[in-house]
């Protein structure tokens, strides 16, 4: 190691033990030829290399993932922080082995945007290897109880109230929801909230979906043969599959059924209807989300906390008026 740097012994021994009197571009030589040889930094000189962020995403078929990385991506860039995309695919690399692999890598923290610590029935093992490893993490909306990481996250319930009392206000009574997995904690807010501004919210009124079109397309159904007039969805895609699932049906989006979808991403002002939704506000969660990571990264000590952020309803065309007789179904 020293002969290939061509430096003596001692002036390797330096470098790896943070002693003064090595000249700044001796140690720089020094770490690039750890690195090229194979060979592990000391953890108290992997900052320098390691200017690392996971950024890891459940999919990219939502633009609202592609959107949280974009406003992560940037503002990690601004502090000199390189973001390592990591997407999960149908039969590709599990989050798990992501995992496994930025630890390889000796990345600075990971940032995960949605993912398996918001479903409480999916393997949590490698969330307990970042905390054993004082890797610094954030979690981007609503997660598991007592996994010991900050997060930050839009307000599951006040999103669901907006919708709601938007739905109500134009004299929807027979109002659905469209959610994600029993076991999807933004979800199960989402249920929370409604049982508790609905006077009597039937079992029947809630189907649960995939997070696809298709699953919006098939739960929405559902709710439609029940005579539910206003839906209120999960995520903008599951609302796109519910306009389609009324539309297939022959009924009028929204002068017979009502949709409401969740996130505001993108181009949901140019669908057909354009689509009323309740806005996520990416640019503040994303930046937030940052500030928090590189406090952790800069060794502050950041509490297991949940920062909350307000969303915002957007009324566009596929919300109107309840239907006549809509208290027994669409006439």
């Amino acid at each position: 190691m020293a002969k290939k740097v061509g430096v003596s012994e001692a002036t390797v021994s330096r470098v790896l033990n943070g002693k003064p009197g090595v000249s700044e571009a001796t140690r720089q030589a020094v770490l690039s030829a750890l690195d090229v040889l194979g060979y592990e930094r000391p953890t108290q000189l992997r900052g320098d290399r390691a200017r690392l962020v996971g950024l890891v995403l459940p999919e990219l078929q939502n633009p609202i993932f592609p959107a949280f990385a974009e406003v992560i991506g940037g503002a990690l860039a601004q502090l000199g922080l390189t973001p390592v995309l990591c997407t999960q695919t149908k039969g590709g690399v599990s989050e798990a082995d992501y995992v496994a692999l930025l630890l390889q890598q000796q990345v600075s923290g990971v940032v995960f945007a949605g993912g398996l610590y918001a479903q409480a029935d999916a393997p949590h093992e490698h969330y307990r290897l970042l905390a054993e490893r004082n890797i610094p993490v954030v979690l981007v909306n609503a997660a598991i109880a007592h996994l010991g990481f900050p997060g930050v996250s839009c307000d599951d319930a006040v999103a669901l109230e907006q919708a709601w009392r938007h739905l109500a206000s134009l004299g929807h009574e027979r109002i659905g929801l469209v959610l994600g997995p029993g076991d999807h904690m933004p979800s199960a807010r989402k249920l929370a909230a409604a049982r508790a501004v609905a006077d009597d919210l039937p079992d029947e009124f809630v189907a649960r979906a995939i997070f696809s079109i298709e699953g919006g397309h098939a739960a929405a159904s559902r709710l439609i043969d029940r005579g539910v007039t206003g839906i209120i969805c999960a995520s903008d895609p599951l609302a796109l599959g519910a306009v389609r699932a009324a539309r297939r049906r022959g009924l009028g989006v929204p002068s017979q059924v009502s949709v409401v979808g969740y996130d505001d991403s993108a181009f949901m002002n140019c669908t057909e209807p354009p689509l009323t939704t309740v806005r996520q506000p990416i640019e503040a969660m994303g930046r937030a989300a940052v500030e928090v990571l590189n406090a952790q990264i800069g060794g502050v000590a950041v509490p297991a906390e949940e920062l909350l952020f307000e969303p915002e309803l957007v009324v566009r065309g596929s919300t109107a008026q309840a239907p006549r007789g809509s208290d027994g179904g669409p006439s």
